[in-house]
């Protein structure tokens, strides 16, 4: 027997009373009336009888027009202008209080991004100004594009150590690789993929993040040390490191040493208090005394470079310089607004090649996919931190720092994103809206217009005492505890990711991670967990009942079926599937299912199959040639097993 689910088992919606299709079901409603009531909705398709869809003849030409005509209301309207220009949207709201709020964070940020900008772009192996460009524009151009208030547009450590190993230290390269991954980022935006996120899970990322704070910490022990150590992970820094230690300079290592500590012990200034813990109960000095340490703690980067810039002005002599490596000179001025270089001649090349367009693309490899992911993954960290259980716009993100990277790749800038520690700053000086970054992409501009001949004292172990102070805290060992004790498993993602990152390329790293994970997905697709219930019909025969919790795939229905068999064989009972949580099947589980049948009527035992969807029925139709049996309410068990004569076998006991 072969039941019809679309007449077994049939709801009435009241949303059907609403179309101008004609449904005729030929069927009673539960209070006695004849459901006659003309339908109206969609007129894709036609639902008949037998539950079958019948779609009207429509011309090639009426379709596209149908569809283009769809894509424009779907663009070109309010809803949509609001959602893609989110400036819109809080700007005319905007009042004195919000003004005040993103002033004091946007200066807030901006002493905290410039000498930030100085250090990341040592991390990118360029000349530090590369830093200072990529810092400005892209800050603008997310006033009008960005969805999240707390988000500051500029540098970052990771995407700045990713770019150094898809460009290897060339400026022509890394702005070649702003603009392409502007674009990426930009594609990926318009067409909705933002989703992909979603693929790399909590440990994977935390794995990753990990692996590359070690290695970007690693990578400035050799300016802490007054050492050259050069290598693209974390093996090939450190044995650079050994094999040239005997090389230190105690300059550089005495002050790169004592600018750590200091930091460290400035960075605990902003978590601490005087008086009481409520602070309306503070008086007025201790209010301002808290204010004072918050300030001091929030701008420490900023005060020690200013500190110890003034030190290497101080200790520099014309004969022996200073007695720790500086910045040197940086070019004064804004940069100039011109394209991104699209070749490279035999000068400009490590090898002595010239390169065109394509070897330049080449030789970046997976980077110009890499670090739109990673962009985006730093960039939805700091939205959702601070979203106080608002949705994310992934989407809507990558579009804003595509374009600001698409734009900064004119002023000669390297890729970009938001910066979580950046983004902690801003939230902790009450930023109100995304126009906070005029004033962080206004400082920069100031500094670059009339403070670029002073950053030439700047030393370098300063620059790198502020990177390690920072990323020692991106290694996210607290998450291991938590994971150990919630679901050990997850570890396996995460560790795999973190050791791969560090002894492999980043790319591969995370590939990895990312592989990890969805192994672990499709084996736990492959193995549902079956539970079985010994129950008994309404006239007390006994039968069994399997309930899969997943739905049926290839990778899955084998080891269903043997599971079935052997509990089915245990029992001696007819047995039920309970199909409620299976919403998914293929051509494979359609052909096992047949088998499954086969294996039940040579032992002469009964199956049938309950609540089976009828998306699902249909395929098994197709394909299997074995009767099946699908019912869909409780009673009608008994009938089935009256129709099949079947008489229960009872065990006599001594």
């Amino acid at each position: 027997m072969k039941s019809n689910p679309a007449s077994d088992h049939v709801y009435f919606n009241d949303g059907f009373k609403c179309s101008t299709i004609s449904i005729s079901t030929n069927l009673t409603e539960p209070n006695g009336s004849s459901n006659s009531v003309g339908s109206q909705g969609s007129k894709e398709f036609i639902l008949t009888e037998d539950g079958k869809k019948v779609k009207p003849t429509v011309s090639t030409l009426d379709c596209t027009r149908s569809w283009l005509q769809d894509c424009q209301r779907r663009t070109f309207n309010r809803k949509t202008l609001h959602k893609r220009l989110p400036i819109l949207g809080w700007l005319p709201k905007y009042n004195s209080q919000d003004a005040v709020g993103d002033l004091v964070a946007g200066i807030t940020v901006g002493l905290t991004v410039i000498p930030q900008a100085l250090a990341y772009a040592g991390i990118a192996g360029l000349p530090v100004a590369y830093g200072l460009y990529a810092s400005f524009v892209g800050c603008f151009v997310y006033i009008f594009l960005g969805s999240c208030k707390d988000v500051p547009m500029g540098p970052s450590a990771i995407v700045a150590l990713l770019t150094y190993q898809a460009a290897q230290g060339s400026w022509q390269k890394s702005v070649l690789l702003c603009l392409l991954s502007g674009i990426v980022e930009l594609l990926m935006g318009l067409f909705g993929l933002g989703f992909l996120i979603d693929f790399v899970s909590g440990p994977v990322s935390s794995g990753f993040t990990s692996a590359v704070s070690l290695i970007i910490l690693t990578s400035q022990i050799q300016s802490v040390l007054g050492i050259t150590a050069k290598g693209n992970t974390f093996v090939e820094i450190w044995t650079q490191v050994f094999h040239n230690i005997e090389h230190t300079r105690a300059g550089d290592t005495v002050l790169g040493l004592t600018c750590i500590v200091i930091l460290l012990l400035m960075r605990s200034l902003s978590s601490c208090r005087i008086g009481p813990v409520d602070e309306k109960e503070c008086s007025s000095f201790q209010r301002a005394v808290n204010k004072i340490l918050w300030i001091v703690g929030t701008a420490r980067n900023a005060i020690l470079v200013v500190v110890c810039c003034i030190m290497g002005y101080m200790l520099h002599t014309e004969e022996h310089g200073a007695p720790f490596r500086v910045v040197g000179e940086i070019p004064p001025g804004l940069p100039s607004i011109q394209l991104p270089p699209t070749s490279l001649t035999a000068n400009e090349t490590s090898n002595g090649v010239a390169e065109g367009f394509v070897e330049m693309v080449h030789s970046m490899g997976s980077g110009l996919v890499v670090i739109p992911l990673i962009s985006l993954m730093e960039n939805i960290a700091i939205c959702k931190a601070f979203a106080n259980g608002k949705p994310v716009d992934a989407s809507q993100e990558l579009i804003a720092i595509g374009t600001a990277n698409i734009f900064n790749s004119f002023v000669q800038a390297f890729p970009g994103t938001g910066a979580l520690s950046r983004g902690a700053v801003n939230n902790a000086s009450g930023v109100r809206t995304p126009l906070s970054n005029i004033y962080s992409g206004g400082l920069v501009m100031i500094a670059l217009l009339f403070l670029t001949p002073y950053f030439y004292f700047i030393p370098r172990p300063t620059l790198a005492a502020i990177i390690i102070s920072a990323v020692v805290f991106m290694i996210e060992v607290k998450v291991v505890k938590p994971m150990w004790r919630s679901k050990k498993s997850d570890l396996v993602p995460g560790v795999g990711t973190f050791v791969a990152c560090l002894v492999l390329p980043l790319e591969w790293g995370i590939l990895i991670g990312v592989g990890l994970n969805v192994i672990f997905i499709l084996y736990h697709a492959a193995r549902p967990k079956l539970s079985t219930e010994l129950l008994t019909t309404q006239s007390g025969v006994e039968y069994s009942m399997i309930t899969p919790d997943r739905c049926l795939i290839f990778p899955s229905v084998d080891y269903v079926r043997n599971l079935v068999n052997k509990q089915s064989i245990r029992q001696n009972v007819p047995v039920v599937i309970d199909a409620s949580h299976v919403y998914g099947a293929d051509f494979t589980t359609a052909t096992v299912i047949d088998s499954l049948i086969s294996d039940f009527n040579q032992r002469g035992q009964l199956l049938f199959f309950y609540n089976l969807k009828p998306s699902i029925c249909s395929i098994f139709e197709h394909v299997s040639a074995a009767q099946f049996v699908v019912y869909y309410q409780e009673q009608q068990l008994d009938e089935l097993l009256k129709e099949r004569n079947y008489v229960q076998k009872r065990l006599e006991t001594a």
